[in-house]
């Protein structure tokens, strides 16, 4: 009879460790694996953008100055691509155009910043063509400075691209005087480097420079289909 339950137990405890093994280690005895066996943990997802409407209260910051602004281009025909590697930056056959309407729509947005009383001091353009045409029907009246090192960066390699970020981040990142913005008009990818942000076509992002090499703030955006709203908001 003894034998008959030594052998029960004996058997009972070979069974607990198979299913042991079978569900792999707890946590405590994870952590006493040497490390070349420690199980493989999922590191944390990245968090994704969040674009931040912007308010009312966010036009009178603006207002007052001292932020930087970056505005996409208008809606291009992506039918017609970039002629990579030959695109010439005087040549805008060989760039992907603004279309009519796009045309229109960057009117409309710098008509609106300008009912919206925005401040624009310091105006830098990418030297694509679909910038500098965006720039032009926005603020007519207005003659930017085209900026080589704000140029397309998706057709470019990582060496490529590296002196177009830095510059990008220290326009958006250097102090602006109050009373007026400082705004540079061009293309999603290169705000995506910094920000993880794709900004739809036409959309207003609002940056808080935070001096020299400290960065900057996303404070919040404006989406071309927006301004109406925002703007009689801002009357009331």
């Amino acid at each position: 009879m003894v034998a008959q339950v030594f052998r029960f137990f004996r058997f009972g405890w070979i069974v607990l460790l198979l299913l042991r093994m079978l569900a792999g280690p707890t946590a405590s005895a994870a952590d006493d694996l040497p490390a070349a066996v420690q199980p493989v943990r999922a590191a944390p997802a990245e968090a994704a953008f969040v674009e931040i409407a912007a308010t009312a209260d966010t036009l009178r910051l603006i207002r007052a100055g001292g932020y930087a602004l970056y505005l996409r281009h208008g809606p291009t025909n992506n039918a017609v691509a970039d002629r990579v590697p030959k695109v010439d930056l005087n040549d805008c056959a060989t760039q992907r155009p603004l279309t009519q309407a796009g045309h229109a729509l960057m009117a409309s947005v710098g008509s609106a910043m300008r009912r919206a009383r925005i401040p624009v001091g310091e105006f830098r353009v990418s030297p694509m063509c679909r910038a500098r045409d965006s720039a032009s029907a926005a603020f007519p009246d207005r003659t930017p400075q085209i900026d080589v090192q704000l140029m397309y960066v998706a057709n470019l390699t990582t060496t490529e691209k590296a002196p177009i970020i830095a510059n990008t981040r220290r326009l958006l990142s250097l102090p602006v005087p109050g009373g007026t913005n400082r705004l540079v008009l061009a293309h999603a990818p290169n705000l995506a480097e910094l920000l993880g942000y794709y900004p739809l076509e036409g959309t207003l992002v609002i940056l808080r420079p935070k001096g020299g090499q400290d960065g900057f703030d996303y404070v919040a955006s404006v989406r071309p289909d927006a301004w109406p709203g925002l703007l009689k908001q801002d009357k009331q």
